[in-house]
């Protein structure tokens, strides 16, 4: 309320800026603050008057006395404490991020290994504190923040001052304690001593609700849910969401018995039933260790996927390289939902809700089985070799080399990787040898349920011909598919490689060598990164002489040399001979083969990489370089529709013509976009690309459009910044919903989500987009008070050139100056942004861009983009 605010204002004032209420619950109100003599942001919260007069100052100054003891790191410290002008209140650490609460409210249903890690960092904090005699009794995620991935307790003690003022009982018949009765032990509910096992069934019920998406009890009111905890049974998990392991459903159940008694009594103890090993904290536990059992017997017991980085460069082979970046497993799994369930009939066709599709195949890489694993490049060539083989298929539709790469471990579940890439048939191969033979063998798995379908097949080679494996190998898998979902499958004619087994053989070796160096360069060994490439580049110039007519070797060196070129910082002086070798090397394979698209693209990204580091002498040169580069795009994507890396780096290099606000190029951009990731759903860079298509469809004022990649990108990649971002870009548009708060609370996690060293910038851009849904929420409830505040957010957000070397931030707040009619102030920021980027006047000039078309017929305006005022 307004007038807790000014009460708090006036009595802090010597002590707390406090700036603007943060949200409100049934106990109390937070408040952002700045602490005046720490010059630090903190939260206040304030306890509501009626409970603040039902407790009293003394009571709570000693009880609040206990929470402040406490150091844990999942623990949210208190700051202070006190009673100012009759309102209790106790000071937090701001913290950059969101309440699992508005996880839950987001997201719904929580990945398994991000829920459990939760429950064990939670855990731990409780533990900590019970062996101090504190407890809690309030756990539920109104009280779980999550800020970098971890999990921090709030409120410690508060509950416990309330309940020895006797305010328990008055909270639950008042409703005031709303939420509360969904995580309340049977003993909590009717009055009696809560001990550390009541603090874990509420817990329990925590984690129940990040897997299940709801608690284990509800009800129409308080009594009602309380009676269901002391008596209903928990219903199973599994039968919700059948991927839950069986000892997290034991636990859990364990843990929600009714009888304090029957629970773990630890919470060491709850974690270990969980999986944790004993003595393991949840801070050096992460819950994608741990080992997933399922109680049907036809499974196979897996591990739960690793939640792990993979660099990938390839597509479709391994010597295609798209502008480089990482792709995070979370987000693939994430991206189930993103693609749908689609439903098949026993034949594989569509039909409603029957599961996955039978026709959407991918292929697990292929498992050494020798016992000193020296198949293993072997079997990668022939895992490239089905990959590419089956994608010549009509009728099916092939998961790229990128979106399997995350699933190599042998452990993981087949129904695991069909829900994460929406495929309801896995190949699945393993290599062995036998004598002077190796023996290849094939079965499919059924995504939906990963029990083995269909029947299995083996081929045999001798060691010094496995060529005849690579070749033969996609029609057998094609043989096995069309026995299991019928139809004409027939495999087209596939693109002749070498017959020379050396060759392929060394440049196998050479693919492994060429993973292990992009391996070492995402942990920032450089050492086994020089190593590893520079011997790969040696077997490929052995390999390259053998077989003089095939190209895939010298087009490999190419990649080497162009990764070599992306992995020294954007340095040109240390880029340009590793360019210049590339290009050498592509050269001498477009002798060879003329039309080959993965050169074509590799040395269009060589030409393109170039020009971003304007190596070029001069402006024609650099002119040069970048329309040499879209020619090589174009011919690689004429050649092959689906070269996914070639319409990515495309989209890139038509977003370079275009910035916020123009429309120029913006077709462009989206169809290259969309045709990447049509044809590689998976590649490393999508991220980047589906945030290319939000901004293209913002720019050219396709909002709704523009909404659904955003949305697309939070589902697929869930921590990564942009897609939070754009969901603040979405709030300054026409006919967005007024919603600071949600600003607000979008900015904050914008910045957390940000790496640290990035986030003085991205604390004044998050406040800037926050000052342009504020104008927008002004011009549409006609509020003076939120343009005011609007303007005051700017004004303090304007960045300094240290902080913002290209002067971006001036470029938003032109922006909003402009939505806020204020024309003057508007023309002054872009004159700032203008002289650090001179060549944006053509782009602020387009008469069919949005941002600034209020300004289009201003003089200062004209003369801004005219002259270069």
């Amino acid at each position: 309320m307004a007038d807790t605010l000014t009460r708090l204002q006036t009595a802090l004032t010597d002590r707390y800026g406090i700036q603007r209420e943060l949200g409100r619950g049934g106990m109390a109100t937070v408040y952002l603050a700045t602490d005046l003599k720490h010059d630090r942001e903190v939260a206040i919260k304030v306890l509501h008057p009626e409970l603040s007069a039902n407790l009293g100052p003394e009571r709570f100054d000693r009880e609040i006395k206990f929470a402040a003891k406490l150091q844990h790191p999942n623990i949210l410290a208190l700051y202070d404490s006190g009673e100012a002008d009759g309102l209790l209140y106790y000071v937090m650490p701001f913290v950059y991020g969101e309440s699992l609460r508005e996880r839950l409210h987001r997201d719904g249903l929580l990945p398994v290994d991000f829920a459990l890690k939760v429950a064990l960092e939670v855990a731990d904090a409780l533990g900590y504190a019970h062996m101090l005699g504190i407890i809690h009794r309030d756990i539920k995620p109104e009280n779980i923040m999550i800020s970098g991935g971890h999990a921090l307790v709030a409120d410690f003690g508060i509950a416990r001052a309330l309940s020895e003022a006797g305010g328990s009982a008055k909270l639950t018949e008042t409703g005031m304690a709303i939420g509360t009765p969904l995580y309340m032990s049977p003993e909590q509910a009717v009055g009696d001593t809560a001990g550390p096992t009541s603090d874990l069934y509420s817990l329990a019920c925590v984690l129940y609700e990040m897997l299940a998406g709801q608690p284990p009890f509800t009800g129409s009111n308080a009594r009602q849910i309380m009676a269901r905890h002391a008596m209903e049974q928990v219903p199973s998990l599994q039968v919700v969401r059948d991927t839950v392991p069986d000892e997290v459903e034991d636990a859990i159940f364990a843990t929600l018995s009714k009888v304090a008694a029957d629970r773990p009594q630890t919470a060491s103890q709850f974690a270990e039933m969980l999986g944790a090993p004993p003595g393991m904290t949840a801070s050096r536990y992460t819950a994608s260790r741990m080992t997933a059992t399922r109680r049907t017997a036809s499974r196979i017991a897996a591990n739960t996927p690793p939640n792990a980085v993979t660099v990938t460069v390839g597509k479709r082979s391994l010597f295609t390289a798209g502008i480089a970046g990482s792709l995070v497993l979370v987000g693939l799994i994430a991206a189930a939902v993103w693609y749908g369930r689609r439903g098949v009939t026993a034949t594989g066709a569509s039909g409603d809700g029957a599961g996955l599709d039978f026709t959407r195949v991918a292929v697990r890489y292929i498992q050494d089985l020798s016992p000193d694993h020296k198949l293993t490049a072997v079997a990668d060539g022939l895992t490239q070799a089905l990959i590419t083989g089956l994608g010549q298929v009509q009728g099916l539709s092939v998961i790229s080399q990128n979106g399997v790469e995350p699933f190599r471990d042998p452990n993981i579940r087949g129904d695991s990787i069909g829900r994460a890439l929406n495929a309801g048939t896995i190949v699945v191969g393993q290599i062995e040898p036998d004598g002077d033979k190796v023996r290849l063998n094939l079965k499919l798995v059924d995504g939906n349920s990963g029990e083995e379908f269909g029947q299995r097949t083996s081929l045999e080679a001798k060691s010094n011909d496995l060529l005849v494996l690579r070749d033969s190998v996609p029609d057998r898998a094609v043989q096995l598919i069309r026995k299991v979902i019928g139809g004409e499958l027939q495999l087209r004619s596939q693109r002749q490689g070498t017959k020379v087994l050396a060759a392929w053989s060394l440049l196998q070796r050479a693919a492994q060598l060429h993973k292990e160096g992009e391996a070492a360069a995402e942990t920032g060994d450089s050492l086994t990164l020089a190593r590893t490439f520079a011997t790969a580049d040696s077997l490929l110039a052995v390999a390259e002489p053998l077989d003089p007519k095939w190209p895939d070797p010298i087009v490999l060196r190419a990649l080497l040399a162009y990764r070599r070129s992306r992995l020294v910082n954007d340095e040109p002086s240390l880029a340009r001979p590793w360019i210049t070798t590339g290009l050498g090397h592509i050269e001498r394979a477009l002798a060879v083969q003329p039309d080959n698209p993965d050169a074509l693209e590799l040395r269009g990204n060589l030409r393109y990489y170039s020009f971003l580091l304007e190596l070029g002498a001069d402006p024609t040169r650099q002119r040069q370089l970048i329309a040499s580069a879209e020619s090589d795009f174009v011919r690689a994507t004429n050649l092959n529709p689906a070269q996914a890396g070639a319409w990515a780096s495309l989209s890139h290099l038509y977003s370079r013509k275009t910035t916020a606000g123009n429309s120029s190029n913006a077709i462009d951009v989206i169809d290259a976009a969309n045709r990447a990731l049509a044809a590689d759903a998976f590649l490393g860079n999508a991220d980047l690309i589906l945030y290319r298509l939000f901004s293209s469809l913002y720019d050219i004022s396709s909002f709704s459009k523009a909404e659904q990649r955003c949305g697309e990108g939070m589902r697929r990649f869930p921590t990564n910044p942009r897609f939070t971002e754009c969901r603040l870009y979405l709030l300054s548009i026409k006919g967005a919903k007024p919603d600071p708060a949600l600003a607000w609370r979008l900015a904050d996690t914008l910045v957390t989500l940000t790496p640290e060293d990035g986030r003085p910038f991205q604390r004044l851009q998050a406040n800037l987009l926050v000052a342009a849904a504020l104008a927008r929420a002004s011009i549409a409830g006609n509020s003076p008070q939120l343009a005011d505040s609007a303007r005051h957010l700017v004004a303090r957000s304007l960045g300094t050139p240290e902080i913002d070397p290209p002067r971006e931030l001036p470029l938003d707040a032109a922006f909003v100056y402009t939505m806020l009619g204020d024309k003057a102030a508007a023309i002054q920021q872009l004159k700032v942004f203008v002289a650090a980027n001179p060549n944006s006047r053509a782009t602020l000039a387009d008469p069919n861009g949005w941002w600034f078309a209020d300004l289009q017929r201003d003089p200062g305006f004209l003369r801004v983009v005219g002259s270069g005022e």
